[in-house]
């Protein structure tokens, strides 16, 4: 009995299964759903856009899409966070909307300082609001070293 060999062309199949595969990639994109990762949570949290005092007092009253906006979070999440922190009491019309003062705002970047920044649970975050009733001025004496700190930094990458 004599063995031969049977010869298979499979050139075809690989070209289908390569082009079943581009395929999948193009159908499906990364989801931007769930828990962001902490290296792009603390990029971002660099990217807040909060303008200047005199240009914050200069509206009575935020709207909470705007606040979102200057966070770059979503809406749900100021909500969330206006419950748990008594500091937050954003006025609310017949509707129901929130609208925030900017005093609640600057509360609001300390509670964003604290929670994306520093990384404190909200419960630390609670916790370091009542036992220090200076944060508010520490933190913005933080914020003055800051911008301090970055024009120095500005002035030597000048020179």
């Amino acid at each position: 009995m004599a063995l031969t060999q049977i010869n298979f062309d499979f050139d075809d199949s690989e070209k289908e299964s390569e082009s079943r595969k581009s395929v999948k990639q193009q159908i499906k994109p990364k989801s931007t759903r769930g828990r962001k990762s902490l290296k792009q949570s603390a990029a971002e949290a660099v990217n807040i856009n909060i303008p200047e005092d005199e240009i914050l007092f200069q509206k009575q009253y935020y709207a909470i899409g705007d606040v979102a906006q200057m966070f770059n979070e979503n809406t749900s999440l100021i909500r969330y966070w206006e419950n748990e922190f008594s500091i937050l009491k954003p006025k609310k019309n017949k509707k129901g909307d929130r609208f925030f003062r900017p005093e609640d705002i600057k509360n609001l970047k300390m509670i964003y300082h604290l929670l994306r920044e520093r990384k404190y649970t909200i419960e630390g975050a609670k916790e370091f609001i009542k036992n220090n009733r200076t944060a508010g001025e520490k933190h913005e004496m933080i914020e003055s070293l800051e911008k301090v700190k970055s024009f120095l930094i500005e002035l030597k990458t000048n020179l």
